[in-house]
């Protein structure tokens, strides 16, 4: 097994369990790792999500079309984060979102059958992914709150914050759709930083 590769994802692992090095081993036996070229589709709107995907290398968006037909993006995934849709994957219901790779991408996907038999033979397990879940569940809610409260100038800046590299590697549309601002705005915000 390619340690290396791993590394990442053991470490992400281990800010939420202590889980012994056999554990660690079955949990790593049961992904399965996706080498997605740029503008690969993962998911489309209409499909049941059956996987969770980690970022081990790469960008990931998930968005959703609005009633005209413009891409509101949802979440950039970057090194280190998880991509999926939670709730069609929990329900087993259609999911209204597409997830694309904006980069080339390495993934290491688990999923759903797999997950469940994990949680019976890693206790610890099912904590990692509750973690998991509450820390983009803060995401969300932060980036809610902002979208609600912020002047636009500010929600750009935090994105920045979270992701520093993501102008150099998103084209700016997708930033914009992310803010709920126009492309020509954002050109706007770029220009006032560059100016201080």
């Amino acid at each position: 097994m390619n340690e290396e590769r791993y590394a990442r994802i053991i470490g992400n692992i281990s800010r939420c369990t202590a889980m012994p090095y056999e554990q660690q081993q079955k949990f790593l036996a049961a992904l399965e790792v996706k080498q997605v070229p740029k503008k690969t589709q993962l998911l489309r709107a209409g499909e049941v999500c059956d996987f969770e995907a980690y970022v081990n290398k790469g960008c990931m968006r998930s968005y959703f079309l609005d009633e005209h037909g413009h891409e509101v993006t949802l979440q950039f995934a970057t090194e280190d984060w998880w991509v999926s849709d939670v709730v069609s994957m929990a329900e087993g219901k259609p999911s209204r979102i597409f997830i694309e790779a904006l980069e080339d991408s390495e993934l290491l996907c688990i999923h759903r059958g797999k997950k469940e038999d994990l949680y019976r033979d890693i206790p610890g397990l099912e904590r990692v992914f509750r973690m998991m879940l509450l820390r983009n569940l803060g995401a969300l809610q932060d980036r809610l709150f902002a979208t609600m409260a912020w002047p636009a100038e500010e929600r750009y800046a935090a994105v920045l914050k979270r992701f520093p590299e993501l102008p150099n590697r998103v084209p700016q549309h997708m930033i914009a759709s992310y803010l709920g601002i126009t492309p020509e705005f954002l050109s706007k915000l770029r220009a006032r930083r560059v100016a201080k």
